[in-house]
């Protein structure tokens, strides 16, 4: 149904001519300017399947498209467009320690950041829920490029997984002796398997101290962009055929 203008704007309580007014106006330069930006946050936000926050599409925008504009004016844009990034919520340890094996000495002391691919090598294992229980994913990065280079997946952390991903990196690879694996003090690291895979290769076992994620910051790195960006706001379906 529609109504007169007068009489609508004697309802709404404002004028007449304040109305027409506001009809005839033009839109503002800095208006347009952040309409035009929201179509690039958009794209980039889509591409990034719905994970990016103001940090990320921030960097995005003078990377990919060479914007440059503030990290609050992108925040706002968002926020006013009702856009929200994937926080990261708390990684569920899985290191679980055997006190019968023993320890390697920390070679690495937080020194992340090796001159040439092949002389670092770090480990880890993560864990994510699935339809069908949890997954297990066991990985070995280079330190230098952070290149995932061996990988394992099961339905039970056993020490085979962490064996698994280290032989996919030895066989990719094919390091010099003396290249560094560093880990944490899970069982599946100190396992004799393990321990005798690492021998044989000529593979110089490392360790952090236990619960603390800087000792291990590359791959506590990795796994947070994993979990964050793909994994943490989806459960994995079964995909076997029955």
């Amino acid at each position: 149904m529609n109504y007169p203008i007068a009489i609508m704007c004697r309802v709404l309580g404002v004028s007449t001519s304040g109305y027409y007014d506001w009809l005839k106006a033009r839109i503002s330069n800095h208006t347009l300017q952040d309409w035009i930006l929201l179509g690039y946050i958009k794209e980039i936000y889509e591409r990034s399947r719905g994970t990016y926050g103001a940090p990320r599409i921030h960097a995005e925008l003078a990377l990919k498209f060479n914007i440059h504009c503030s990290r609050k004016r992108v925040a706002r844009l968002m926020r006013e467009a009702g856009i929200k990034g994937v926080h990261r919520s708390k990684r569920r340890g899985c290191t679980r320690k055997d006190p019968k094996r023993p320890l390697y000495p920390d070679l690495v002391e937080r020194n992340f950041k090796p001159e040439a691919p092949n002389k670092l090598w770090v480990g880890d294992i993560t864990q994510h829920p699935t339809s069908e229980g949890w997954l297990y994913l066991a990985v070995v990065l280079d330190a230098f490029s952070r290149r995932v280079i061996g990988w394992s997946m099961g339905s039970r952390i056993t020490s085979e997984l962490a064996v698994n991903a280290l032989n996919m990196a030895i066989k990719r690879r094919h390091p010099h002796r003396g290249v560094i694996h560093h880990s944490d003090h899970g069982s599946q690291y100190t396992s004799i398997v393990f321990t005798d895979r690492m021998k044989e290769a000529g593979i110089l076992g490392s360790m952090g101290f236990v619960g603390d994620a800087l000792d291990n910051a590359a791959a506590e790195s990795f796994y947070a962009t994993l979990q964050t960006e793909l994994l943490g706001h989806r459960q994995l379906a079964n995909t076997r055929r029955a």
